[in-house]
């Protein structure tokens, strides 16, 4: 199986979504000529015209609301955000117009379109370029909320997500885009609101998602060598949330751990330890411990930003926690 980047995964999926339906085209800052601020538009503008792949003015919250507008006439447009900060001040037509859209029309106007850019600490783009806001899309009823840890999971994830007749926010790790995997030539799909089991073990579950799946790994992996075995638990989608694997998975272990690049307040593992403790009470033998970002706005000084994240030591400590080691 051939071994690509995130970032080829991405294009891979554009390419074939866009040849295989006329209605897909591409919008955003530098998508076209320059051909994406991460390269993940590479080719589109020679292959599909400039009808298809559009470059627009640093206008965020104008461009998401003409995507809104053409899914509204039947046309499946990919928003792209330079990066998920800068969709802030987009916000109002994701949240307002994009997911309330069916509901408010009585079911008249479906949605199908995607949001999608880099999302996520990145390395040294301090506290206002370096921020996780899946926690606070996957708040809006209407919205389906989508963060993929490997290329495979990019590309069948992005696909169909664009297949998707509701509006679909895609958050793309930012420092992942060279990061490599086997993807598969040709057309496949990873459905929407299903997790996946990247590992497989009988001792503790460490929950998470997007870019933290590789750091997931890497502690199952470090931990194995003293014995102890991880199920990492890849939600791939934070809504719908595949509670029937989380529960699956808890009641093996008996333990978990929840690792997010986010802020812990309201964050996406706030809602993991409600589901744990309304669902899987009985099943568990210590308390659900969360790893997280520091509740700090992201520092600039690369030694108190490697701080503020979390690392393989925070999780390796917070497994032997929940496993009553230390």
């Amino acid at each position: 199986m051939p071994i690509i980047t995130y970032r080829d995964a991405l294009n891979q999926a554009l390419r074939e979504e866009m040849q295989r339906d006329d209605r897909v085209f591409l919008m955003g800052e530098e998508v076209a000529v320059y051909q994406g601020a991460y390269k993940v538009s590479k080719g589109l503008l020679q292959e599909f015209g400039e009808m298809r792949v559009v470059d627009t003015p640093i206008t965020e919250l104008g461009f998401a609301g003409v995507g809104v507008g053409a899914a509204m006439v039947g046309l499946r447009p990919v928003i792209e955000f330079m990066t998920w900060n800068f969709a802030l001040l987009a916000i109002d037509q994701v949240v307002n117009a994009a997911a309330k859209m069916l509901y408010m029309s009585g079911g008249q106007y479906h949605m199908p379109m995607v949001f999608r850019g880099p999302n996520g600490a990145a390395l040294q783009l301090s506290a206002q370029h370096s921020q996780a806001f899946e926690s606070w899309l996957a708040h809006i009823p209407g919205l389906k909320v989508v963060s993929p840890g490997t290329p495979y999971d990019a590309k069948g994830l992005l696909k169909a997500a664009i297949r998707d007749d509701n509006p679909v926010v895609f958050f793309e790790g930012e420092m992942m885009y060279n990061h490599k995997g086997e993807v598969p030539d040709g057309d496949y799909i990873v459905p929407i609101g299903k997790a996946d089991l990247k590992r497989e073990g009988a001792d503790c579950t460490l929950v998470t998602y997007g870019k933290s799946v590789p750091l997931a790994l890497q502690v199952a992996d470090t931990m194995a060598k003293d014995g102890i075995q991880l199920d990492v638990l890849d939600l791939r989608t934070i809504r719908p949330l595949d509670t029937e694997a989380l529960t699956t998975s808890v009641r093996k272990t008996n333990r978990v751990v929840v690792l997010e690049e986010g802020w812990e307040f309201c964050g996406v593992g706030a809602q993991i330890v409600d589901y744990c403790q309304r669902d899987c009470f009985d099943d568990l033998d210590a308390p659900v411990v969360r790893v997280h970002q520091a509740d700090v706005p992201m520092p600039y000084a690369k030694n108190i930003e490697k701080a503020a994240k979390p690392d393989l030591a925070k999780t390796v400590a917070a497994v032997r926690k929940v496993m009553y080691l230390d």
